[in-house]
C-alpha cells in the first residue's frame, strides 16, 4: 500500500520513532500518543461505564461501512484492525494490544467508520476480553473523565491523521489530466474529502494502477473522474451529495427530533456557536452545505489568530473546532444546504423548520444564522466555464499544487488574498497581486503588506484589474487593463478574493435584511424584548459572523459572536412560553 513506520504491534517496547529513517511528523511515530497503553487504574475508571465481553479469536467486533459503533478497551488478546483495499485486498493496519483502546474520529459523530476489528487471541491461545462501551456511555465517559477523555481524543485524531497522511481506509480517485473537465470535476472532489477529513488516495488516469483498478470495476476513461471505495462502491462523476452519501460522510438529520438549536453553517462563528451551546448542554445540530470553515477554511495560513504564534491553517483551526463541538455531542448534517427557513411556525408555537436539500428538514426551538458570505466574481463574460480549470475561490495546498513554475494572479486586498499571494509564491513561478485602489494598507494587516514588498517573487499592480480571460478548456492567459494600458500575460491560474455577497438568498424574506443583503440584528429590528446584538427580527432567529450587518469581517470576531450569542439563544429558550415546561421538567430531572 504505502511507505511507512511498521505499527503492526502496538505493544512494541521501542516506539517507531526510534528508527533514524522515520518522520517526527508522522503520527505513527508518535507510538505512545497514537496507539497509548492504558494504566491499570485507568481501565478499572473505565469500568463503569461498560461491559466485559469474552470472545472468541476471529470474532468481527465491528466491520467498515458500520454507524455507531462502540469503544472497547482490551484485556486480554488484542483486537486487529483491518484495512481493505480498492481491489478487495486486506492489510491489518495495526493491532491494540492488552490495556489498549480501539476507535477513531468516526466514534464522535454517526459516519460511517472505515475499518474492520478482529479479536485475535492471547499468545497462549484461549479467549480474548474485551470491555466494551456503548457509543452513549462513551460520550459520558469522555465528558466526565476529563483527563482520560483528552488521551482518548489526541489518539484519535493522531490515527485519522495517519489515514489521511498514509492514504490508508479511505477511496482512490481516478482522475485524466488529459480531459480539463474531468479534472474540475475531480479537483471539486479532492477538494470535498480533504476538507472533510476523509483519507484518499489520488490516482491519474496514465499511472498503470489505475488501469488495474479500473479493470477491475469495470471502467473506461469516459467514466472518469471515479471514486473506488473498498466496500465495492464506484460512483462515476458523482454529484458531492452523491459522492458524501455513498462514503458514509451524510448524517441525516434524526426523523421528528425536535433540537435546542440549529446552527446553519460551519464557519468560525456557526462552529463556535456549536461549541458553546453543546458544551451547555443545549441539543445542537450544525447544518453545512460543503466542509467546516467557511472561507476561513480555505485560508492556508492565518497568522495574527489569538494564542498560535506561529499561525495555524484555516482548515485546521476548522477541524479542532469540528472535533470539539462533536466530543460536546453536536450533531452534523453535512453535505445538505439550507433551502428555506420555515418562520410562520414559530407563530403558532410550533418549532422553527429548516428545509434541506434533498427533501429533509430540521426542526429546532432556535435557530442560529452563520452561512457566511462568498467572493464576488469578476463579472467576466465566460467565467463560470473556468472554475477548477484555472479559476478558483480558495488557496490551499491543492490549489497550490495546480501552480508549480505557473504564472498566477490574486485578485483582492484583503488579508485572504494577502496570505494567498504570500503562500502562492513558495510555488508558482511569479504572483501578481491586482487591486483597483492605489494600494494594501487600507485593506490588509500590515504584516502581510510588508512581505508582499519584501517578496521578489509577488508584483503588487495598483489600479489593475482583468478584463478577459483566454483558452479552451482551460485557462492560458488574461488581459489586464492598468494604468499604462493593456497588457496580455500568460496566466494560468487566478486566485478571486474580492467583497462578499452574504449567503442570505434561502431566508426567503424570514428576516430583515440590509440593502445588500445582510441580515439586520440588534436594537434596530427588535421592539419591546430584551435586546441581543445578535439576534434578528425574528423572535429566536439569531445571526453571527460574516452575513451578519455590521459584522466585523475576521475569524476572530466571528468566534467571539458566535460564543457569545448562545446566551441570547439561553435566554430565548427559557423565556419563550414554548420551551419553558420542557426546560423545567429538565431542570428536575437532572437537579
Amino acid at each position: 500500500m504505502t511507505d511507512r513506520p511498521e505499527h503492526q504491534s502496538a505493544v512494541d517496547s521501542a516506539p517507531a520513532a526510534a528508527s533514524a529513517s522515520v518522520d517526527p511528523t508522522d503520527p505513527y511515530a508518535r507510538e505512545q500518543q497514537t496507539f497509548p497503553h492504558l494504566s491499570g487504574e485507568a481501565v478499572d475508571r473505565i469500568r463503569p461505564y461498560g461491559r466485559e465481553e469474552t470472545l472468541a479469536p476471529g470474532t468481527l467486533v465491528f466491520e467498515r461501512g458500520e454507524r455507531s459503533v462502540d469503544f472497547l478497551v482490551v484485556l486480554e488478546g488484542g483486537v486487529e484492525i483491518v484495512e481493505r483495499g480498492a481491489s478487495g485486498e486486506e492489510r491489518v493496519n495495526t493491532v491494540h494490544g492488552r490495556c489498549q483502546f480501539t476507535g477513531e474520529l468516526d466514534l464522535f459523530n454517526d459516519r460511517r467508520i472505515l475499518v474492520d476489528g478482529r479479536i485475535a487471541g492471547p499468545e497462549g491461545g484461549g479467549d480474548a476480553r474485551i470491555l466494551r462501551v456503548p457509543r452513549a456511555a462513551f460520550r459520558r465517559m469522555v465528558s466526565t473523565e476529563a483527563d482520560l477523555g483528552e488521551t482518548i481524543t489526541r489518539a484519535f485524531i493522531l490515527r485519522r491523521t495517519g489515514f489521511i497522511r498514509h492514504a490508508e481506509a479511505g477511496a482512490v480517485l481516478i482522475a485524466d489530466h488529459a480531459d480539463a473537465g474531468g479534472l474540475a470535476d475531480a479537483i471539486r472532489m479532492k477538494r470535498f474529502l480533504g476538507r472533510n477529513g476523509y483519507p484518499m488516495r489520488y490516482v491519474e488516469a496514465a499511472d498503470p494502477e489505475a488501469a488495474r483498478l479500473m479493470d477491475a470495476r469495470g471502467l473506461t476513461e469516459d467514466d472518469l473522474p471515479a471514486v473506488l471505495a473498498p466496500d465495492d462502491v464506484t460512483l462515476s462523476r458523482p454529484s458531492i451529495p452523491d459522492l458524501a452519501d455513498a462514503l458514509g460522510l451524510t448524517e441525516a438529520p434524526e426523523a421528528g427530533h425536535v433540537y435546542d438549536v440549529a446552527v446553519v453553517g460551519a464557519g468560525p462563528a456557526g462552529l463556535s456557536a456549536a461549541v458553546y451551546a453543546a458544551s451547555e448542554g443545549l441539543d445542537t445540530i450544525i447544518v453545512e452545505e460543503e466542509a467546516p470553515g467557511g472561507q476561513a477554511g480555505t485560508s492556508s495560513r492565518i497568522e495574527n489568530y489569538l494564542g498560535f504564534p506561529i499561525g495555524i491553517s484555516g482548515q485546521a483551526l476548522a477541524g479542532r473546532a469540528w472535533i470539539q463541538a462533536q466530543r460536546f455531542g453536536a450533531r452534523m448534517a453535512v453535505s445538505r444546504a439550507a433551502r428555506g427557513l420555515d418562520c410562520d411556525r414559530a407563530e403558532d408555537g410550533r418549532p422553527f423548520r429548516v428545509a434541506l436539500d434533498g427533501g429533509a428538514t430540521v426542526d429546532a426551538r432556535a435557530v442560529v444564522l452563520a452561512t457566511g458570505a462568498t467572493y464576488r466574481r469578476l463579472g467576466l463574460p465566460g467565467e463560470g466555464g473556468y472554475e477548477n480549470r484555472g479559476l478558483h475561490y480558495a488557496a490551499t495546498a491543492l490549489e497550490a499544487g495546480l501552480c508549480e513554475n505557473a504564472e498566477v494572479a490574486v485578485v483582492g486586498g484583503g488579508n485572504s488574498a494577502g496570505q494567498a499571494a504570500v503562500f502562492l509564491s513558495r510555488y508558482a513561478e511569479h504572483v501578481h497581486v491586482l487591486v483597483r485602489g492605489d494600494g494594501l494598507a487600507d485593506s490588509m494587516s500590515d504584516y502581510l503588506v510588508q512581505r508582499i514588498e519584501d517578496s521578489c517573487r509577488i508584483t503588487l499592480r495598483t489600479r489593475t484589474q482583468i478584463t478577459a480571460l483566454h483558452g479552451t478548456p482551460a485557462l492560458t492567459g488574461v488581459t489586464m487593463e492598468g494604468p499604462d494600458g493593456a497588457e496580455e500575460r500568460p496566466i494560468t491560474h487566478i486566485f478571486v478574493m474580492i467583497g462578499a455577497v452574504p449567503n442570505t438568498g434561502w431566508l426567503e424574506g424570514c428576516v430583515q435584511v440590509d440593502a445588500k443583503g445582510f441580515v439586520c440584528t440588534g436594537t434596530d429590528v427588535t421592539e419591546g424584548r430584551p435586546k441581543s446584538a445578535f439576534e434578528t427580527s425574528r423572535p429566536g432567529v439569531f445571526a453571527v459572523g460574516d452575513l451578519r450587518a455590521g459584522s466585523v469581517k475576521r475569524v476572530a470576531s466571528g468566534v467571539g459572536e458566535g460564543s457569545v450569542c448562545v446566551s441570547a439563544v439561553h435566554g430565548w429558550l427559557t423565556t419563550d412560553e414554548r420551551n419553558e415546561g420542557r426546560l423545567d421538567s429538565e431542570a428536575r430531572t437532572t437537579g
